[in-house]
């Protein structure tokens, strides 16, 4: 049995496809998983950190402001389409597997071309471009949110199956996480996430909590600036009379890659409202403050955040709001109403979706099967 998946650009796109690759390994000894890829996006390096076999070929996004450049990158989809035409007849999978962004284009075309069946997976509650238009050709697209079944054609299937998060993320003990972070029984642990590139905007309001919060026993803060933003955060901490080194209770960090620990430890987070983050937050039934990245892609993240939001899991602090102080305003009134937060708490726990990975890979086998008794 053999299954191609597909996916690349962004974290968003790459580590969905990573995470049910190794699941379809895990599930099915003896299957034969390729993924195809770029050399130049994030999977390049990732996938093969990972110990999969990655295919790349020649493809670049369109771009939808300088119109001219899209002659290269047309240019470039000929010959990605013809490189993916020889991979596919070359490894001849059962399944195709796309999770969205440019690479799939070439490979899910040539897929349908030659009739062999593709299942999406869209992280999105406002669908990216490619997935929308690859839909047409898909049997099945895998939903994270079910709002994004709207702007998807009917004759396809679409299931709500939640996006897959590191098994790490699941399993990690809140009494050892905190434990680790020598965090008290009782004190109030709030995370702070940037993103690994960091979040300018973000990461100027929170200088508010600094100042608020600094040097108060009862908590703590752990702020995940992002590696460009990380020195001019703690030189302007400083400058606001900020003294990390001395307060005991507020931590920035330029990344994090023992994210799992810091979540099973929060009571809350603060964040972008991006798919991958936003499934880790649910699966581990935390209260959010999301404050989406206005300048993604179609607005994808306000989507996503008001998803969320609607259920009750969490609040929507708007990124042009940061410079109000409304950040602070709302952490300060989430501290001082502990039901509130155990409401936030147990929706956020019910839209979380453990299982996710389970129902994507079990849809996938059983499609693969069809075609390889």
């Amino acid at each position: 049995m053999r299954v191609v998946v597909t996916g690349g650009g962004t974290g968003g796109h790459v580590y969905p496809a990573l995470a049910i690759a190794q699941g379809l390994l895990k599930a099915r000894p003896g299957i034969e998983v390729l993924y195809i890829g770029t050399h130049r996006g994030l999977e390049a390096e990732v996938v093969t950190r990972a110990g999969l076999p990655l295919a790349t070929i020649t493809v670049q996004g369109l771009e939808r402001r300088r119109l001219w450049k899209n002659f290269q990158a047309l240019a470039r989809l000929g010959r990605g389409i013809w490189e993916a035409y020889k991979l596919l007849r070359c490894f001849q999978p059962q399944v195709v597997v796309g999770t969205g962004g440019y690479v799939c284009a070439p490979v899910c075309v040539v897929a349908a071309a030659l009739r062999i069946p593709i299942i999406l997976h869209e992280q999105n509650a406002f669908p990216g471009l490619t997935n929308r238009w690859l839909a047409r050709v898909a049997r099945t697209v895998c939903l994270t949110f079910p709002e994004a079944k709207k702007y998807f054609p009917s004759r396809v299937e679409l299931i709500t199956t939640g996006l897959p998060v590191r098994p790490e993320i699941i399993s990690a003990d809140r009494g050892k996480a905190r434990a680790e972070l020598n965090l008290k029984p009782d004190q109030f642990f709030i995370l702070i996430v940037g993103g690994s590139q960091g979040a300018r905007s973000l990461n100027q309001a929170a200088l508010s909590l600094f100042r608020a919060y600094q040097g108060q026993p009862s908590l703590k803060i752990l702020h995940v600036a992002g590696r460009q933003d990380y020195e001019r955060l703690k030189a302007q901490a400083e400058e606001w009379g900020i003294q990390l080194d001395k307060n005991g209770n507020i931590t920035i960090v330029p990344y994090l890659h023992d994210i799992h620990i810091a979540l099973a430890a929060a009571d809350l987070v603060i964040g972008r409202a991006g798919a991958s983050f936003l499934a880790e937050v649910l699966v581990r039934g935390l209260p959010t403050i999301l404050i989406p990245y206005p300048y993604a892609a179609s607005n994808h993240q306000e989507y996503n955040a008001r998803a969320v939001a609607k259920q009750g899991a969490a609040i929507i602090v708007r990124d042009s709001e940061l410079t109000t102080g409304k950040l602070l305003r709302t952490v300060e009134s989430l501290l001082a109403d502990p039901e509130k937060l155990k409401r936030m708490a147990q929706a956020s726990a019910r839209l979380g979706r453990p299982d996710a990975l389970e129902k994507i890979v079990t849809k996938i086998l059983a499609l693969a099967e069809e075609r390889h008794p």
